[in-house]
């Protein structure tokens, strides 16, 4: 539990609130004025200072001042039985959480000292947060070899110290807050707060309280004021995921934070300002929701000033092994196995399956077959529950001629035919028949180099058919 120190001139009153805090289970120790609380402070650490403001020697004032450059992470709440708009305002500019005006009643005070430490919580555990993921956004950490990944990831770099707000689109599971992480974390804000908002995971009403704060008294339950996400983000970054899952009215107020960079509480009266940038993402099709009606187009052209697009993983097969190699370590860690490697069947099957799920979905099936394996090598079977084959991933079965065969011309006669194929279903329009093949350009004028197609033929033979049993 926390520890609090109790600092009041009058015995009284610090007896009574040792004996109600030590009832709630927080160690309490006491001072009777200032020099005597700076004393213990250097003795022993302190979560909480509960200190009045006039006390003889050294004051409240004075020792909010001193902790501040001694203590620093030590929590202060000020009491008084003299409150005035002056005193609270010098207090709380010196750094003092909040103030308690006496006499005030002890529900009142468990109630502050159950926030303060719960703050104190929440900032420490941002802190070890933002140090670990300024580690994981690392460029280095988003997996991408290949043409379509290289161009994102060289975009990002060169937008993330930029101002402008940026709208990443892809399917869900592409990574689209990683790519936000990598880009607040590699930009002049990256001390600041990063903070994520899933538009998708409330209703209307809390959306708009979560985003822009309220005022006591302002709904049902609203019990004190409480500063929205958009406060919580000055000088940093909020990553508003799923935007196209924002209602109408909701659209209306967030046009005006990225006009105006200013926003009101639910039930205020005052305007706030901020200086923060902001990085939306959806995976719906906004111009088409403008169509329909169902999203504004001047909120879309003012998230839409950075468009970055991520490929679904069935786009980037390459990097399929480099992403499941990644994830097998990952795990290996975090669930204490040394599976050493993936056999090659398995990293074949893993390349040719569809993952509508895209990354994530790779993800959550390695670390399944990473968790049940009890074998050094993952092979076909680790799979076999989590990714049924389909038809085309089952080998081909055929009998080998008694001469034999030679396999290098019976693959490449294969490579060919699928080739000419790809070709004549595309037109002869080489991009088009790559990616049907899966093959990056350079890749694909490669293989027709190798076999001699340069042009389409005036007219096309019908290739040899290759009579294989199926299975």
């Amino acid at each position: 539990m926390a520890q609090i120190l109790i600092v009041d001139n009058e015995r009284s009153m610090r007896e009574f609130l040792a004996i109600v805090l030590k009832k709630e289970g927080y160690p309490c120790a006491t001072a009777e004025d200032g020099e005597s609380a700076l004393k213990l402070l250097e003795q022993d650490h302190f979560d909480l200072v509960l200190s009045d403001i006039k006390m003889p020697k050294l004051d409240g004032i004075e020792l909010l001042k001193a902790l501040k450059t001694s203590s620093p992470e030590t929590a202060v709440v000020m009491m008084t039985a003299f409150a005035s708009t002056e005193t609270a305002i010098e207090a709380m500019k010196e750094g003092a959480y909040d103030y308690l005006t006496k006499p005030f009643q002890i529900d009142e005070v468990k109630i502050i000292i159950q926030n303060v430490l719960e703050r104190k919580k929440l900032k420490s555990e941002n802190t070890q947060l933002r140090r670990e993921l300024k580690t994981q956004a690392d460029f280095t950490q988003i997996i991408g070899r290949g043409e379509k990944m290289r161009k994102v990831l060289a975009l990002v770099e060169k937008v993330a110290d930029n101002k402008s707000n940026i709208l990443i689109t892809g399917e869900s599971g592409t990574g689209k807050e990683l790519i936000a992480r990598a880009i607040h974390y590699n930009s002049g804000r990256r001390d600041e707060a990063f903070v994520t908002v899933n538009c998708s995971a409330l209703p209307e009403t809390l959306l708009e309280s979560e985003l822009f704060g309220h005022m006591k008294g302002a709904f049902t339950g609203a019990i004190g004021n409480k500063a929205g996400l958009f406060e919580v983000a000055d000088n940093g970054s909020i990553f508003l995921d799923e935007i196209g899952e924002t209602s109408l009215s909701i659209q209306v107020k967030l046009l005006r934070v990225l006009q105006e960079r200013e926003f009101r509480r639910v039930g205020g009266t005052k305007d706030l300002k901020v200086d923060i940038r902001i990085i939306a993402a959806t995976n719906q099709d906004l111009t088409k929701m403008i169509a329909e009606g169902r999203f504004r187009e001047d909120l879309y052209y003012r998230l839409d000033v950075i468009p970055i697009s991520l490929p679904p993983l069935r786009e980037r097969r390459e990097d399929i092994p480099l992403l499941a190699d990644y994830f097998l370590k990952k795990f290996n860690r975090t669930l204490e196995k040394e599976i050493e490697r993936l056999a090659p069947e398995a990293v074949s099957f893993l390349v040719n399956h569809e993952w509508k799920g895209n990354v994530r979905e790779l993800e959550n099936v390695i670390e399944r077959a990473v968790a049940l394996s009890s074998n050094p090598v993952l092979t076909l079977d680790d799979f076999s529950g989590s990714l049924p084959r389909s038809a085309d991933q089952n080998p081909i079965s055929f009998s080998i001629p008694e001469e034999g065969l030679d396999l290098e011309d019976y693959i490449g006669r294969i490579e060919k035919q699928l080739l000419l194929k790809a070709l004549n279903e595309c037109h002869w329009v080489k991009k088009a028949a790559a990616k049907r093949l899966g093959l990056n350009f350079r890749s694909f004028r490669y293989r027709l180099q190798k076999y001699g197609i340069r042009r389409r033929p005036q007219l096309s033979p019908a290739p040899d058919r290759m009579e294989l049993q199926g299975p």
